[in-house]
């Protein structure tokens, strides 16, 4: 029975804007790390195929584009939703309820409590990624549009602010690539519960059993609203 009944987790604007980063972030991880790495032989095992270090820049290029262009998508996505009538939701914003969690969960992973931490409609987890990503953009955007228009920017900034943006640039690729491929995939993706995949990001749904699971918080409350 709870297989059958599904809570809508992400609406079709929120699973584009996923599926757009993700997508940019491969082509950009695929083609970013040889520019950094340029003297390994991996680098130039992927650059020859791509034809060459020109069509390897286009293309890395392109994927910065897309994640741009995704990210003013949300940012205009959480100012249009709520002029549309549909309830604003502070959900994603850390709260205390967040260090609660993590030591309810720190306390039960080392045997010290009997019950993991229950979740509300996001876990500390999915905050973390998230404010990952957001404050991320701005340095991984700001330094990398720095670099792309650099006789711009000199106009009105010192020389050295822009070769330094290489160094913000790579360094935070280099930490964003990490927390996607370690945390971000087995938090989601690679656990006990969701192994292969999660399904979450395309279909947009979670059934009961899930609910009950990871957002059990969140579920009674739809229900409580639900009966009122």
């Amino acid at each position: 029975m709870g297989q059958d009944k599904v809570y809508e987790r992400f609406d079709i604007h929120q699973r584009i804007q996923h599926m757009g980063m993700f997508t940019s972030f491969f082509v950009l991880t695929l083609t970013g790390l040889p520019i950094k790495f340029e003297q390994s032989s991996f680098a130039q095992g992927v650059v020859s195929l791509f034809g060459g270090f020109d069509n390897l820049f286009y293309v890395h290029l392109l994927g910065a584009a897309l994640m741009i262009f995704v990210s003013v998508y949300h940012l205009i996505y959480l100012v249009v939703v709520p002029l549309g009538g549909k309830r604003k939701s502070w959900a994603i914003m850390p709260n205390w309820k967040d260090f609660n969690d993590l030591f309810q969960n720190l306390g039960y992973f080392f045997g010290f409590r009997k019950e993991p931490a229950r979740f509300d409609r996001y876990s500390y987890k999915e905050k973390f990624d998230y404010w990952a990503v957001f404050w991320g953009m701005f340095i991984m955007g700001g330094s990398g549009l720095l670099m792309w228009y650099p006789q711009f920017f000199t106009q009105f900034l010192p020389r050295w602010v822009i070769d330094s943006s290489r160094y913000a640039h790579t360094d935070e690729a280099i930490l964003a690539i990490s927390a996607i491929f370690i945390w971000h995939f087995y938090n989601v993706h690679f656990n006990t519960r969701s192994f292969p995949m999660s399904k979450v990001w395309y279909v947009g749904t979670m059934n009961q059993e899930e609910m009950e699971e990871e957002h059990p918080v969140e579920l009674e409350r739809m229900e409580r609203d639900k009966n009122i």
